[in-house]
């Protein structure tokens, strides 16, 4: 057996070239990469079919990417992915498939650094960016080279409606949750944006004092209240703050998205909350009460509310006062609502004016001319006519001398007789002495 010849490698050629028996000839192992499968290479963009491109990454043959190998995004165009000369790193998953070809993957080398470089974001609690790539039931897709997974609950610090929005979008996240053996990773943007959000308030509340009036936009309403966005950091108004007048639900008054003028009433800066008032920016109906009445007048109003012991009265926008029941009618009333009902615009004399707690007693008896009818007097008397009807008594045959005939009375005589009778009788009851009730005085709503 005849010996190899001996090659040696030519000077200064850094060994791509040997001599061979006087001959200089190249040498092209040292022109192959040395690798392994699951090794990441180098190598350049040679073809791009529409299924597969080929990379040169100075192997004895081009390697192959099929086109489910080249990106985490599902049915791509790998023309879309690639370039034609781009130089880009691939994972090496078979040097030698049943076809002799060398099977390359640029989703899992991008795959293997974006997970170091996540790994690493998720113990110093740095952020990460991705692109949405996809809109799935429950949130976000991210490609970060990895599949990210974005909860709806975890896209923004109010609840995002439609997700479709930040499709395309680059989105800055943390990393909440990683499982290499899952490939599972979890993001927050929220996290992010509370943490922005965070030194925002610090400053917000640096130049915010009690009293200044600021705007605001409306961004939710509470069954207690209204929250308003002040660039940053949210503030409440209160139902009670929220108008001078009776407010049964805050969204009588504001709306989500409303831009509104309010007055900071207290800032609680350990617990960064504050406190807003609307109504204190508007006119205060009591102040009118105040300077233009007095006690004694008289004014047309509105039957806003009907209770066990009274009624309430609006006499202005926003300011009621209570009629209480002994005010009602000159007459005994038992349920304010035989007198009164909810809408009806009637006449009523203030009684007394209490600044410092803000209520007004009013009475409706006491208005000259204005007389409270009492309901269902017309059954009264009917009921006292048909107890007064009773059978005539069968006359018998006298044995003696008749007795002188009584006056006959005509029947609606005697009925009318009989009513009065019993009215007249519920006067005098009514007529006792009896302690006055204390009226209760109104809270302007």
């Amino acid at each position: 057996m005849t010996p190899a010849p001996s090659a040696t490698p030519v000077e200064g050629s850094g060994g791509l070239l040997l001599q061979i028996e006087g001959q200089i000839v190249p040498n092209y192992a040292a022109t192959m990469v040395a690798f392994e499968e699951g090794d990441v290479v180098s190598g350049k963009v040679v073809r791009i079919d529409k299924d597969e491109v080929l990379v040169d990454i100075g192997y004895k043959a081009e390697g192959v990417i099929p086109s489910n190998e080249l990106s985490i995004r599902k049915s791509v165009d790998p023309h879309e992915e690639v370039e034609l000369g781009e130089e880009i790193d691939a994972l090496v998953l078979t040097k030698e498939d049943a076809e002799g070809r060398l099977i390359l993957s640029k989703k899992r080398a991008r795959f293997e650094k974006a997970w170091r470089r996540i790994e690493i974001a998720a113990d110093s609690g740095e952020p990460v960016e991705g692109s949405v790539i996809e809109v799935v039931k429950g949130g976000l897709i991210l490609d970060l080279g990895v599949r990210g997974f974005l909860p709806a609950s975890l896209v923004d610090i109010r609840r995002v409606h439609n997700l479709d929005e930040f499709m395309g979008q680059t989105l800055e996240c943390k990393v909440i949750e990683l499982n290499r053996s899952r490939n599972n990773v979890v993001l927050s943007r929220r996290a992010v944006l509370e943490e922005e959000r965070k030194e925002v308030r610090e400053q917000i509340l640096g130049r915010l004092e009690p009293g200044q009036v600021v705007e605001g936009k409306i961004s939710n309403i509470v069954d207690f209240g209204a929250f308003v966005d002040l660039d940053g950091i949210d503030g409440l108004i209160h139902i009670s703050e929220l108008s001078w007048s009776h407010v049964n639900h805050p969204s009588e008054v504001v709306a989500i998205g409303d831009t509104v003028r309010i007055k900071v009433l207290d800032i609680d800066r350990d617990r960064q909350r504050i406190s807003l008032g609307l109504k204190q920016t508007q006119e205060d109906p009591w102040q009118r009460v105040i300077s233009t009445h007095r006690p004694g007048d008289v004014l047309e109003g509105t039957v806003t509310k009907v209770v066990a012991f009274g009624a309430f009265v609006e006499i202005l926008p926003g300011v009621e006062g209570l009629v209480h029941i002994s005010e009602l009618a000159d007459h005994h009333v038992e349920n304010p609502s035989e007198v009164v009902e909810p809408g009806a615009k009637l006449n009523v004399k203030i009684l007394e004016i209490d600044e410092e707690r803000r209520r007004l007693s009013l009475s409706i008896k006491r208005v000259e001319g204005q007389n409270m009818p009492m309901q269902d007097l017309g059954a009264q008397i009917a009921q006292a006519g048909a107890q007064g009807a009773a059978p005539a008594e069968p006359v018998a045959e006298a044995s003696e001398p008749e007795a002188p005939a009584e006056e006959v009375v005509p029947p609606e005589i005697a009925l009318a007789e009989d009513a009065a009778a019993e009215y007249d009788e519920q006067a005098e009851v009514e007529a006792a002495p009896e302690a006055p009730a204390e009226p209760e005085e109104a809270t302007d709503s």
